[in-house]
């Protein structure tokens, strides 16, 4: 394996340890110290302005007739999908999420068909089947499974998995038509602007008074870390490998949930979180990971 290879599975494996931890370190400020929307316009203000301050190294002029699908990518990519995300995460236990969350890959290939024309396989068909049933149990008995999870939570984080699988359908052609770093910057300034009515009058009423030094550290690793530094290894990372070895890194985002989980309830003590594993998690968790699994992988090819 080449040097560059090994440091894109290193920067992938930063990414998915910052994303499965933030499943816990968000929960955590929220609602008490602060409200998801208020997260959510904190989250977006920070990375846009890190996102254009590197845009100004790169010197790429977008055509008119792209504003229109960039302003769709930022109110589906940024605004509806960290919204929902957020809402939902603060509802419902860290796990549930993390499951729900690798049900994504599901939802692109059925809206790849849908809207791209893209052709399903087979071994596709059965890993939907798998990965919806996965994801069906998990979101239904949310509201009877004990813990910390939820429906409603379980329903906000699957919607806004929705939504993040069609932002990431749609917004294919831009990042063929333009560097990543353009693409991105203008999503999340148009995504700032659709998330500012929602979350302006949560953040006047944060009582910034009542963060500690750790609600400070916790906000700053959800703007600088979950966005700003785990969208730069991912797009490091894709100049060296696949984008379907990128996404397989998403099965590590559960494990790691239920290790902190297990972590904050059996060695913390933190006993909310006690009755947040139990075997329908474990059950819809394997069944979404095996459906991904089919659906990511490639055919073999038979030599004639």
């Amino acid at each position: 394996m080449s040097k560059n290879k090994q440091k894109a599975y290193i920067a992938l494996l930063g990414a998915n340890i910052i994303y499965g931890a933030n499943f816990l370190i968000a929960k955590g400020i929220m609602p008490d110290k602060m409200g998801p929307s208020a997260l959510v316009l904190l989250r977006v203000i920070g990375a846009s302005i890190m996102f254009w301050i590197v845009k100004q190294f790169v010197k790429e002029k977008v055509d008119k007739k792209d504003f229109l699908l960039l302003i769709i990518c930022g109110l589906l990519g940024i605004s509806t999908n960290m919204l929902l995300f957020f809402h939902g995460l603060s509802l419902t236990s860290p796990i549930d999420a993390s499951i729900i969350m690798t049900t994504t890959p599901v939802i692109v290939l059925i809206l790849s068909a849908i809207i791209l024309k893209e052709k399903i396989t087979l071994n596709k068909y059965i890993g939907i089947s798998i990965g919806a049933i996965g994801a069906f149990l998990l979101v239904w008995f949310g509201k009877n499974s004990g813990g910390t999870s939820s429906f409603l939570g379980n329903l906000f984080i699957f919607l806004n998995a929705c939504s993040y699988a069609l932002y990431l359908v749609l917004v294919k052609p831009l990042m063929k038509k333009y560097k990543a770093i353009t693409v991105i910057s203008w999503v999340f300034l148009f995504g700032f602007i659709f998330v500012l009515p929602f979350g302006f009058n949560d953040l006047l009423n944060t009582n910034f008074n009542a963060f500690t030094t750790n609600t400070y550290l916790a906000v700053t690793f959800v703007i600088v870390g979950t966005t700003f530094l785990t969208y730069l290894f991912n797009i490091y990372a894709l100049n060296y490998v696949s984008p379907s070895v990128n996404g397989s890194f998403i099965y590590l985002q559960p494990v790691l949930s239920f290790l902190m989980v297990s972590v904050y309830a059996y060695i913390l003590d933190h006993k909310e979180y006690a009755q947040d594993i139990n075997l329908i998690k474990i059950l819809s968790c394997f069944m979404v990971i095996i459906g991904v699994y089919m659906i990511s992988k490639k055919p073999k090819i038979k030599l004639v």
